[in-house]
């Protein structure tokens, strides 16, 4: 099992980016799915997760109304879409899965790094 994330870069404050993850030997619908990130420094902490059905997602405060996950089963990918980015969002974003809700997450991603110039 693999978790791909890309899409991290450089950004200036309020722009914008989204990053992917995508899975191989792993099928996304049948997982529930979420983003972390770690700022340098610091512990990573949750961002986003959305069910395996897709139909419910739920946000750290820090991100609610700046940030959107969601997920393509076609592609097999889920996404981050996140805007008005600011400095305080710099950190490595990672993509995990899990089977349960009610247990960890199972698998993860190798992170992909955001930088957020002020």
């Amino acid at each position: 099992v693999q978790l791909q994330a890309s899409g991290g870069g450089l950004v200036q404050a309020g722009g914008s980016l989204r990053l992917s993850c995508a899975a191989s030997e792993l099928t996304v619908s049948n997982y529930h799915m979420g983003w972390f990130r770690q700022a340098p420094g610091k512990e990573r902490d949750f961002v986003a997760s959305i069910t395996g059905s897709g139909g419910s997602t739920n946000y750290a405060e820090a991100v609610k109304g700046r940030f959107t996950i969601s997920r393509d089963n076609a592609k097999n990918t889920m996404y981050l879409q996140m805007s008005s980015l600011s400095p305080e969002d710099t950190a490595v974003y990672y993509c995990a899965a899990r089977r349960r809700l009610s247990a960890g997450y199972d698998y993860w991603g190798q992170g992909t790094l955001v930088t957020v110039s002020s």
